[in-house]
């Protein structure tokens, strides 16, 4: 991790104009081609869930505003980041989980599948890893949406947060739709477009 010279900032304005805002999160909502993943996904026995987020991890470490966080009042840049992925209890009321990323993407299914089977088997909400390096996501498989929108606390937050839709096949492929809110303060519009170009390269390589 490290701190940003906040006065030499090329985004001090910036951040100062969106810091003033009740919600300064904006969100776009894009279509992610996934057959590439999700068929190697079904040949390797891995959780789709898992594979998905490892791609999304891999191609968010590559663009550093959305690394970004506010931090006890300094803007810092994470080295890499985690998921804080949305999971079902056994009750079906959702928990929190801290998901560790790796590069390695067997590491990362087995980080995956052990916060999986500790929210399964409890009933917190929050994990017992509960920072700003990570990325807060869920998943919604039984909706095809074309609209989302994030709780917002109505505190100041500077996480990015995502929502994966249900997959659909059409001509052959497979698709689904991501939600991605930033803080204006540190990430714009062109972050974003990045991130979903390296997503989508993430999502057609191989394992």
């Amino acid at each position: 991790m490290r701190k940003i010279d906040f006065e030499n900032w090329n985004r001090k304005e910036i951040f100062q104009h969106f810091k003033r805002f009740d919600d300064p999160y904006f969100s776009v909502l894009v279509s992610i081609e996934v057959t590439t993943a999700y068929l190697q996904a079904k040949e390797k026995e891995m959780p789709f869930f898992a594979l998905l987020l490892h791609a999304c991890l891999s191609a968010m470490v590559e663009v550093e505003p959305l690394r970004m966080r506010e931090l006890d009042g300094e803007i810092v840049v994470f080295d890499t980041l985690h998921a804080s992925a949305t999971m079902m209890h056994a009750d079906e009321t959702i928990g929190f989980t801290f998901v560790r990323y790796d590069t390695n993407i067997s590491i990362f299914v087995r980080n995956y599948l052990k916060e999986k089977e500790r929210v399964a088997q409890g009933t917190n909400l929050f994990p017992p890893q509960n920072t700003l390096d990570c990325i807060y996501c869920s998943a919604m498989p039984w909706l095809s949406f074309s609209g989302h929108k994030e709780p917002h606390s109505g505190s100041w937050e500077t996480v990015p947060k995502l929502a994966f839709s249900k997959r659909e096949k059409k001509d052959n492929k497979y698709y689904m739709n991501v939600s991605i809110a930033a803080n204006h303060a540190l990430v714009d519009g062109l972050h974003i477009g990045r991130f979903i170009e390296k997503f989508q390269n993430q999502l057609n390589k191989e394992i």
